[in-house]
């Protein structure tokens, strides 16, 4: 029998009141932020319109976290998303840290376990099921597409074309649908898309992971990042492609478009000046770790307790850092204020520079914690802070206060902590209205009101493995 773990209360220290965060400002001062609160707080959001109240999303994609984070955003915003999942659900549900059951999910109704990362992506959705492996299941799919605004699909290349269901297909039944295809690196070119690519792939296709981890000299090897975060940006490209292409349907064509958008592309459009530098004279940027090749001080070094960032982007703060390390170890201050080759940021940027630079900051830190050294730091306006771990965050009073987390009193689900969503608006700002949904919970629903099945036909259907 697998052993029984409580769930832990949340926060474990009560949020602070805006009388303790403001204590000893001026009124003035004060003010702003008060006016801030009062019409930004989460708390409040339920009593908003929903901006997208009138966006109708079908969610097609399975095993992938780009399409399920592009189509969150949605639900966050109002629109109503219907996940369209195949009949035993997307195997993303399955997904738990190291297989261990005891941090899954169960609902109250099926007790279908669920995984928290599909559950984190699940939010204000609904589900439904359908098998599109099979005629009838397309032809559903068909009549669903007329009642849309958006399908988002992630199927191999040509799939659904071929399945006829694609967008040239599914324009003519629906001509103002916004259809979007997302994946890692696309449905057409040399390297297109195969099954199984999954976000890893896009990080290392595009020069991401060759770029992250310690360098060489220091025994370090690419590495991609600890979490999947080619899908969300790639994710966040699509939501804001398929925004453009509502707005533009509604404002100037009256029709809808095809939308393609890839977790790689979405990560090389953020490697800045990697492109710039490459077209230069052929430097491929290196591996750095920690360390920044333009900026120095501008990195994660360790101290007493853990990890600290000290950033100190222009000569004024390069003598203030020291300054600060002066009080507790004058020599140190001194061993480098008084190097003439390291009084301009520029000259600072060779290699060793940096190696002397952060073996001296190091001395320093090692006997602080991060809490300290950036209590000291901050007393010089020093731009500093200790690198977190996940429970210090929940507890962190700036970010409780501000509601960044929160725990949804779910009905099917419990109690369950999540991060909030990220709109925060005046008039219309995002929510999460519940965690997520078990696999098909909204066949009957969904079925019945928007195609008109009976439940005899719904049976029927399920008998053959159509839902």
């Amino acid at each position: 029998m697998a052993k029984s773990y409580p769930v832990l209360a949340w926060p474990a220290v009560p949020t602070p009141t805006p009388d303790e965060v403001y204590k000893g400002e001026s009124d003035k001062a004060k003010e702003y932020a008060l006016w801030l609160e009062e019409n930004l707080r989460q708390g409040k959001n339920f009593a908003k319109p929903e901006a997208l109240g009138n966006i109708r999303v079908l969610d097609c994609t399975a095993m992938m976290t780009i399409g399920h984070w592009c189509s969150s955003l949605f639900s966050e915003l109002g629109a109503e998303v219907i996940m369209v999942e195949p009949p035993d659900g997307d195997p993303q549900r399955r997904l738990t840290p190291f297989g261990r059951k005891e941090y899954m999910f169960k609902d109250t109704v099926t007790g279908e376990e669920v995984g928290a990362r599909f559950l984190a992506e699940c939010r204000g959705k609904q589900s439904v099921t359908l098998d599109l492996t099979k005629p009838e299941g397309r032809e559903i799919l068909k009549t669903l597409a007329t009642h849309a605004d958006v399908i988002i699909e992630n199927a191999p290349p040509g799939q659904w074309d071929e399945w006829g269901i694609g967008y040239r297909q599914l324009s003519e039944i629906n001509p103002r649908l916004v259809y979007c295809w997302v994946g890692q690196l696309g449905q057409w070119g040399p390297l297109k898309d195969k099954p199984g690519n999954l976000d890893p792939t896009a990080q290392a296709a595009c020069g991401f992971v060759h770029g992250t981890g310690a360098p060489v000299a220091f025994g370090g090897t690419p590495t991609r990042s600890g979490w999947w975060m080619a899908d969300q940006v790639g994710g966040t490209g699509a939501a804001i492609g398929i925004m453009s292409a509502l707005h533009y349907r509604e404002e100037v064509s009256g029709r809808g478009q095809f939308v393609e958008a890839t977790a790689a592309a979405g990560v090389m459009r953020i490697l800045d000046y990697n492109w710039a530098w490459y077209g230069v004279d052929g430097s491929i940027r290196p591996r750095y770790g920690n360390w920044d090749l333009a900026i120095c001080i501008y990195a994660v070094n360790p101290c007493k307790d853990g990890q600290i960032m000290v950033g100190g982007g222009h000569d004024r703060l390069w003598y203030r850092i020291w300054r600060t390390v002066g009080k507790d170890r004058p020599e140190v201050e001194q061993h480098i204020v008084e190097d003439p080759n390291m009084r301009e940021v520029t000259a600072r940027l060779p290699h060793y520079k940096q190696v002397e630079t952060y073996t001296s900051l190091c001395e320093w830190m090692k006997d602080s914690t991060r809490s300290e050294a950036e209590t000291k730091l901050q007393a010089e306006e020093v731009a500093s802070g200790g690198v977190s771990f996940i429970d210090e965050v929940c507890e962190f009073p700036h970010y409780k206060y501000r509601g960044h987390m929160e725990v949804i009193d779910d009905v099917l689900y419990g109690k369950v902590l999540i991060g909030s969503s990220a709109f925060l608006g005046q008039r219309t700002p995002g929510r999460v209205k519940w965690v997520g949904r078990p696999t098909g919970y909204d066949n009957e629903d969904a079925y019945r009101r928007l195609i008109g099945l009976t439940k005899a036909e719904m049976d029927n259907l399920k008998e053959k493995g159509v839902i």
